[in-house]
């Protein structure tokens, strides 16, 4: 919330005194609107970072069997025995293709409420092992709480900003921090435990801040590409500004003959995949249409054959929904597996429905470089990368960030005054160095433009209510 150093600027020194306080005023009101929603992006972060032990856990009879040297039934076959398992108007999206012999087959299926169902289905014996809503299981919610607060678009768009204030609040935060007099470690890089009171506190927060600014960056920074907002948009200008040197391998595939985006289509959007997700790279890229031909659709295990032909041993399979629809084989290391660090494997291919044509094979080497550095900030941001280490490194972050929200609100629930909120006096006449922070306020806005909105509207609030008091 707050950040002071014992070192503060010299009262009798106008101009610094002035600039600190500027600084301090947009700190406190950047923390006020981010504290609660770093609170549930903390522990909603510690708990889905470690979902691979916690999926197994809560759901290893369904996501797991015993190793068997007997051969594995068939995929149609497995889909027709999922199939069994739910009403008979349940239509199946997707199915989990892995080689992997303690894994369950998953089949998913969106029912007639619009919901999704997964039914796990033992690849040897064909036994139902059970089923599980893709909705409402546990990690799921967690996610979606993490991502939008179960409110949708708006709540997506309430964590964006969020993010991007915390970008505020670090950078304010720093300038605060930083030493004005003759440096001392103690104080500036490790907190002086002897003091009591609230000045204990102000240490720990000054302290601990700096060195969890990095960390909170870059969540913020690997985070807001899956935003609802500003991710989004990034996404399709990247998408599109590499389109010229596609970063895939296609065969006659023209805009009159693609579907909408990859993360728009039928069985690949995010409610209809529970333990898979999109690659971000190829989120935004078109997806091609099948020809039809006057023959029947290939059978799912005849799609299987092609992909591993082509190389693919384990991913989710979105299956065709319409007559124009291909199947989809996508693998996203990581994704509803023990942590991975094989990144570079991740890959999409989209395969005709009816002739078994490959219209489409992204590859991560083919990535251009900014959705090569998004891939891996996402996989660093979820624990993915290079296993438990990875994992504890993050939940450390997100632990760290919840103990600042903690300190900066013990600190400002003891310095307030009595029925007000305790704000920083508002500098009437701020000093010229001041210039530059609204310089970098306003690339701020610029680059992030819903928080540019709300920059403009804290600014004429702040100016209108308060325009004299001191």
């Amino acid at each position: 919330m707050q950040t002071i150093q014992q070192n503060a600027p010299d009262e009798t020194s106008s101009v610094s005194s002035r600039n600190y306080r500027i600084l301090w005023r947009w700190h406190f009101y950047a923390g006020l609107f981010v504290m609660p929603f770093l609170i549930v992006l903390a522990i909603t972060g510690t708990i889905y970072v470690f979902k691979p032990q916690i999926e197994s856990a809560l759901y290893g009879d369904k996501l797991f069997v015993p190793a068997s040297t007997q051969a594995r039934l068939g995929y149609d076959k497995l889909l027709g025995i999922a199939a069994g398992a739910l009403p008979p108007d349940a239509k199946p999206s997707s199915i989990t293709v892995s080689q992997d012999p303690r894994r369950s087959t998953e089949a998913v299926f969106r029912l007639a409420s619009g919901d999704s169902s997964s039914v796990y289905v033992n690849p040897y014996t064909g036994q139902v092992l059970g089923t599980l809503s893709v909705e409402h299981r546990l990690m799921k919610q967690v996610r979606q709480i993490h991502r939008d607060l179960l409110l949708g678009k708006w709540g997506g768009w309430l964590m964006e900003l969020a993010a991007c204030w915390t970008l505020v609040m670090v950078g304010t935060g720093i300038a605060l921090w930083w030493p004005r007099k003759q440096f001392s470690v103690w104080g500036t890089l490790l907190p002086r435990l002897s003091l009591r009171g609230r000045a204990v506190w102000r240490e720990l927060h000054l302290v601990v801040g700096i060195w969890v600014s990095i960390g909170a960056v870059f969540f913020i920074m690997s985070g807001l590409p899956w935003s609802s907002f500003w991710g989004k948009n990034f996404q399709a200008v990247v998408t599109w500004a590499a389109a010229p040197k596609a970063a895939a391998k296609e065969t006659h595939v023209h805009d009159a003959d693609a579907h909408a985006s990859m993360a728009d289509m039928p069985g690949m959007k995010m409610q209809d995949l529970p333990l898979a997700n999109v690659p971000w790279a190829v989120g935004a890229t078109m997806v091609p249409m099948s020809h039809d031909m006057p023959q029947r659709r290939l059978a799912i295990d005849q799609v299987v054959a092609i992909a591993a032909h082509n190389g693919m041993q384990t991913y989710q399979l979105v299956l065709p929904g319409k007559s124009s629809d291909v199947f989809t084989a996508s693998y996203a290391p990581g994704a509803g597996e023990f942590v991975r660090s094989d990144l570079d494997q991740q890959r999409t291919l989209h395969i005709d429905q009816y002739s078994g044509k490959i219209m489409k094979d992204m590859r991560f080497s083919e990535y251009n470089p900014v959705s090569k550095l998004v891939s891996l900030g996402v996989a660093l941001h979820m624990g993915e990368y290079f296993g438990l280490a990875n994992q504890l490194i993050c939940a450390a972050i997100s632990l760290t960030l919840l103990g600042m929200a903690a300190t900066g609100f013990i600190m400002w629930w003891k310095r307030r005054p009595q029925n007000s909120i305790g704000a920083p006096k508002r500098v009437m006449q701020p000093p010229p160095s001041i210039t530059r922070w609204k310089g970098y306020m306003a690339l701020l806005g610029i680059i992030f433009p819903l928080m540019g909105v709300t920059m403009i509207a804290v600014w004429l609030g702040d100016t209108l209510f308060f325009r004299n008091r001191a």
